[in-house]
């Protein structure tokens, strides 16, 4: 119970934040025949429950596949784009029209015996998605594959403010009655641009971007995206990667990647502080500023472990609110979890650094290295030529960046008159 309490309130204000607002969320055929399906679904009522306004744009690869084969069919592609010729677009018609009816079928259900019981919604779809054929293409005719032309915001901003949940199928139609296959990578991009969405939402196999090492990439900038894109070469994770970047560069402020077979993965990255999969953002994830009296008591909240510990000097709210103008801090969504302080040690050039402290969950991430660098440049501009700092437990972390061990007798009188003996901290000096 404990567990659950603390959750739901550093969910809250997830809770408050994300309340109307529109969300573009894509899955893909293959996440729609996963058994994770259901409880994908029951997210996305939650969702829906608490405000959001949905748009959930579905695929149908592996759907049409199935089609092709049991007909006897080839498919054929080109630059990993299919080739809808006519035999093939009966194919993809029956996959997204049986698949469109399955998904409203699953979404109209009253939830029984899930979390979401009871629950009631309208699911709304149509003629909402305009496309204009690929046409020839190196000499290949692409025949009825198409590319979005344009989505009807208007028509889907009146379902949504109706609080209908808007589904879009990987079809478009033109104005002369033509139809065309679409990608729905295309379509769910081009939705989350058009309606100005505050997020995009893109699922996929694995949890998100994984790195050469395999660890999992949490977050991205833009302008970060092209060499991720050259090492993964042509497979699903780039398309994602693309279309995500893509959307924040049509103006969508966050689009996130995560994985349609982790139940629970769009609820761990919508509602807690790291999130699960990857985030791809236009605005800093994490900023280091100077710091407000507005931010007293979270830094209170992060140092006051570590003065129980006896690893940092007592300080009250009094204090920090005093002497906030001294302090840095790195802010997460809201969070403080990291800070450190500069003071300007009276009648001399010298400065001392203190306060240096990082939340224990993000440790080993460089926030430290930030913090210090970012102290060094305030201490320049300053005019001082040289930073001091008394430690009694990281003096090897200091030693590694330039510091050198010190003595009281170095110390400026009006900071060595103030040096507590019984505390022994040891000094280290670095000249700027």
């Amino acid at each position: 119970m404990p567990e659950y309490v603390n959750w739901l309130r550093h969910a809250s204000p997830y809770i408050n934040a994300h309340r109307d607002c529109t969300f573009v969320v894509m899955l893909p055929g293959d996440g729609v025949e996963h058994p994770n399906f259901g409880n994908i679904v029951h997210d996305l009522v939650l969702l829906h429950s608490l405000g959001v306004r949905l748009v959930l744009v579905h695929g149908s690869r592996p759907q049409i596949e199935a089609r092709l084969a049991a007909r006897g069919l080839t498919p054929h592609y080109h630059h990993g784009m299919r080739i809808t010729d006519a035999a093939t677009l009966e194919c993809v018609i029956d996959a997204v029209g049986q698949l469109r009816i399955a998904i409203e079928a699953r979404l109209s259900m009253d939830m029984a015996s899930s979390p979401m019981q009871g629950s009631r919604l309208r699911v709304a779809s149509g003629n909402l998605v305009t496309a204009r054929p690929i046409g020839v293409l190196e000499g290949v005719d692409y025949h009825h594959t198409g590319e979005v032309r344009r989505v009807d915001r208007k028509g889907i901003n009146r379902l949504l403010d109706e609080r209908s949940i808007v589904l879009l199928s990987p079809l478009g139609y033109s104005p002369t009655g033509e139809i065309f296959n679409l990608a729905c990578e295309d379509v769910a991009t081009r939705a989350a641009i058009d309606l100005g969405a505050d997020k995009l939402l893109l699922f996929g196999e694995e949890k998100g971007l994984i790195d050469e090492h395999g660890r999992l990439v949490r977050e991205l900038r833009p302008q970060q995206v092209p060499a991720h894109l050259q090492r993964l070469g042509s497979n699903y994770q780039a398309e994602l990667l693309d279309a995500a970047a893509e959307a924040c560069r049509g103006g969508v402020a966050r689009s996130h990647i995560v994985s349609y077979a982790e139940d629970g993965a769009l609820l761990t990255e919508l509602f807690t502080r790291d999130g699960g999969g990857t985030l791809v953002a236009q605005e800093q994830f994490e900023v280091v500023r100077e710091a407000a009296i507005e931010d007293v008591g979270g830094l209170l909240d992060l140092i006051s472990p570590l003065e129980e510990q006896g690893i940092l000097v007592r300080r009250s709210r009094e204090v920090l609110e005093r002497e906030i103008e001294q302090f840095s801090v790195v802010e997460r969504e809201g969070m403080i979890i990291a800070c450190a302080a500069l003071y300007q040690i009276a009648d001399s050039d010298a400065g001392e650094l203190a306060c240096l402290a990082v939340n224990p969950e993000y440790r080993h991430g460089g926030r430290g290295d930030e913090l210090l660098e970012r102290i060094e440049t305030r201490a320049r501009a300053q005019g001082l030529k040289t930073l001091f700092v008394l430690t009694t437990r990281t003096a090897h972390w200091f030693r590694e960046r330039g510091f050198v061990p010190s003595s009281v007798d170095r110390l400026p009188s009006a900071r060595a008159s103030l040096y507590n003996y019984q505390r022994n901290s040891k000094i280290f000096e670095k000249a700027l």
